[in-house]
């Protein structure tokens, strides 16, 4: 993987339908520095609080082009379940997000890793802590049509999150710090907001957002026939890859832990024509752990693509699942908001 070149394209609400050297038009822009995205600064309130939040994807097509953010149908399978906020909000006409629940920033972010092996860390906790039934999720009125748009808190009174790196108040703008990531043997940028997991929040240095664990449903987006209910999308993270800078194998939250770079996780899908009802910034996040006894570290070389890290379970790794090591590929247990933010279309990567 190499970092973004000029040919990186943004994705947005048309992405579904166009070819993904297209751009835009998107609402958030890319900075040519690296790992940088731009958002609009959007203000609300939760119980008389001020919010400030961005606004990455819609559940509805027009809203998502009026808003300039990704189309994300999958959103609205989760309605109906705390992983939705419900508000009375009725929005577009510069009036903003009443949320229920808001945010805690105000919480110092630990992460001590490992000395040795990086992960597990030694001590882990989140700089933000979402209220009880905050989630980024929320159902809203737009212009007369109801939507679920994934609005995450990024400051209030309380602070800011982690991520942030400046807010511009002149021009109502946030930058946010991105990650890197795969998809497909390409690179990608998304930005973290939230996670349903404590100590997965912690490692991101995100929002702890466990009513994101209700979005349905562990594991929905592996079967070869997707349930019409299924909200999430699948992402492989690798626990115990090579570590260090300057190896071009390095890949996995050990490494991520140990280095402070992206674990470059691989992405089922983005938003591009064929997958228009599979995509999901609801990351079902999928641990996948190289098998020590039958791969040594020099051996286990990076993945860059789903399909291809997948067959790898079974064989040479195994998949962390609620009930432990398992060699057949399952999720987990636990979500991850990661809106994805542009693709990288050079062919030289």
């Amino acid at each position: 993987m190499t970092g973004f070149l000029p040919a990186d394209v943004t994705l947005g609400s048309a992405s579904f339908f166009d070819p993904p050297t297209v751009q835009g038009p998107t609402s958030f822009k890319e900075n040519s520095g690296p790992t940088v995205v731009t958002y609009p600064l959007n203000h609300g309130s939760s119980h008389d609080r001020r919010v400030d939040y961005v606004i990455t994807d819609a559940s509805n097509l027009s809203v998502a082009k009026a808003l300039g953010v990704n189309y994300v149908p999958k959103l609205a399978q989760a309605l109906g379940t705390a992983a939705v906020q419900n508000s009375t909000s009725a929005i577009g006409a510069g009036n903003g997000i009443e949320f229920p629940a808001s945010v805690d920033f105000s919480p110092q972010h630990i992460i001590t890793p490992d000395p040795v092996t990086g992960f597990p860390p030694i001590a882990a906790q989140p700089g933000a802590i979402g209220e009880t039934g905050y989630s980024p999720l929320v159902l809203v009125n737009f212009r007369g049509t109801d939507v679920v748009l994934n609005a995450p808190q990024i400051a209030n009174a309380t602070g800011q999150a982690d991520k942030v790196i400046s807010i511009d108040l002149a021009h109502q703008v946030v930058n946010y710090k991105e990650t890197d990531g795969c998809y497909d043997n390409e690179s990608v940028h998304y930005a973290s907001f939230d996670a349903s997991d404590f100590g997965a929040a912690a490692i991101e240095d995100v929002t702890y957002a466990p009513a994101l664990d209700a979005a349905p449903s562990l594991g929905c987006a592996d079967v070869a026939v997707v349930a019409a209910n299924c909200s999430r999308e699948s992402l492989i993270a690798f626990i115990n890859g090579q570590t260090g800078t300057t190896k071009p194998q390095r890949q996995g939250l050990n490494a991520a832990l140990l280095d402070g770079h992206s674990p470059l996780n691989i992405l089922k899908e983005i938003p591009e024509p064929t997958a228009q009802f599979d995509y999901s910034p609801l990351w079902d996040i999928h641990l996948v752990r190289w098998n020590d006894t039958v791969l040594p570290v020099a051996n286990r070389l990076r993945q860059t693509d789903f399909a291809t890290a997948q067959t790898l379970v079974g064989s040479q790794a195994q998949s962390l699942t609620p009930s432990g090591l398992s060699n057949t590929f399952g999720a987990t247990g636990f979500i991850v908001n990661c809106p994805v933010v542009s693709l990288d279309v050079n062919p030289s990567h």
